[in-house]
């Protein structure tokens, strides 16, 4: 712990002594510290999007690699800042790296949009002193998330919108319009058919008890929430994500093609492997997978191979096993997971292609099946009635 201390320090402090020998002298400690004082007072939050963290994260890289020290960097880009809360960040950042904290702990104290991931790779910068070069490949890593979310989101943002939709016009049909026809009706037949007695019964609910529903609704979200902030049911749910078909597997394929490509930047910046499985396990956001890799790690501190314990959980695929095996046998492991990296990737985009092939047809028969019943509950006593008439 202490060793590893240390190394922050080194890896802080030679930037801020390159930004003074460019004629722009660090800030004091005192200084400093007041400076970060005063941005605790500032609103935080999102202080800028997804794309726009992207890019922050590339610009920066850049400058780094060109030669400029990192504070330097920071106010160029602060400097660039499109928004006074974009500029209040930078500012946190740059204040806390000249007090003498690594730009990952800032990052961490600001929060959003830093999130797990991003910190512990820039850590791993820092850590490694290939700062240029890892964020770089956070970089890459992070448009390639927007994607990812972009495809999904656009292959099911219109079913998601028509099924809201329906939904909302089927219960004002239901309880506004139904109700007078099924009492006229219902007051020339002795026995109403099966299908309209349950829809009757589910507008008298709705109807009659509309307030404790919303309540009961609010109440239930809030119930999740705590839920899933216990780590015990939190890992439950995960690991049946892992299972629910079709949807178990996209996660599967995002969850592998992020923790191979995260694995080999992490050794390929110079970090032991023990090191490199704990940083990647943190950006883990299915806690069975981050379990499964923290099984891996036990396994190393006992001085075993990582591919086994990889291959007993089940969750990653055989080919990412035989190229961890290969990889510790030839000393080739970083560059071997950053090759699989791009066939996992495209493997990705194959199990989102699916998922969003599966999911219109679904909804689309769910919502054929809704609606069918009300109209069966409709026009099943128009024609009984018909036939009692007739």
């Amino acid at each position: 712990e202490r060793g590893e201390t240390a190394t922050v320090v080194v890896c802080v402090d030679e930037p801020i002594r390159k930004q003074a020998g460019n004629g722009r002298p660090a800030q004091s400690q005192p200084a400093a510290q007041a400076t970060v004082s005063q941005q605790n007072t500032t609103s935080r939050g999102k202080a800028m999007s997804g794309p726009e963290l992207a890019s922050f994260i590339r610009e920066l890289s850049t400058a780094v690699d060109a030669g400029l020290p990192l504070i330097k960097a920071l106010r160029s880009l602060e400097n660039q800042a499109r928004s006074k809360r974009q500029q209040a960040m930078l500012q946190h950042l740059i204040a806390r790296v000249e007090a003498g904290r690594t730009l990952a702990d800032a990052a961490r104290e600001w929060g959003r949009p830093f999130n797990n991931m991003t910190v512990n790779v820039i850590r791993a910068g820092e850590l490694s002193g290939k700062f240029a070069e890892v964020t770089n490949q956070l970089a890459d890593l992070l448009e390639r998330e927007i994607e990812l979310r972009r495809s999904i989101l656009s292959a099911t943002l219109y079913p998601m919108i028509v099924l809201c939709v329906v939904i909302i016009a089927i219960v004002i049909v239901v309880t506004m319009i139904v109700p007078p026809i099924l009492t006229a009706v219902g007051g020339e037949l002795d026995t109403l058919p099966l299908p309209t007695r349950v829809v009757q019964a589910f507008a008298d609910f709705v109807s009659s008890y509309w307030p404790y529903i919303i309540i009961g609704f609010l109440a239930f979200l809030l119930l999740l929430k705590r839920m899933l902030a216990d780590e015990a049911i939190r890992l439950r749910v995960d690991r049946f994500l892992l299972h629910v078909p079709v949807l178990g597997g996209l996660l599967r394929e995002v969850a592998v093609a992020r923790f191979t490509r995260l694995l080999g930047t992490m050794i390929g910046a110079g970090l032991p492997i023990l090191e490199s499985l704990r940083i990647t396990r943190r950006t883990l956001n299915n806690r069975e997978l981050a379990r499964v890799i923290e099984e891996v790690e036990g396994e190393i501190a006992r001085g075993r191979g990582v591919a086994a314990p990889l291959e007993k959980s089940g969750y990653f695929p055989s080919l990412l096993i035989q190229i961890v095996d290969l990889g510790e046998r030839s000393g080739k492991l970083e560059s071997m997971l950053l090759r699989a990296a791009d066939s996992f990737d495209r493997r990705t985009q194959s199990a989102i292609k699916v998922f969003t092939a599966v999911l219109p047809p679904v909804l689309i028969l769910f919502l054929a099946g809704i609606v069918g019943f009300v109209l069966a509950a409709i026009l099943l006593p128009l024609v009984e009635l018909q036939s009692a008439l007739g």
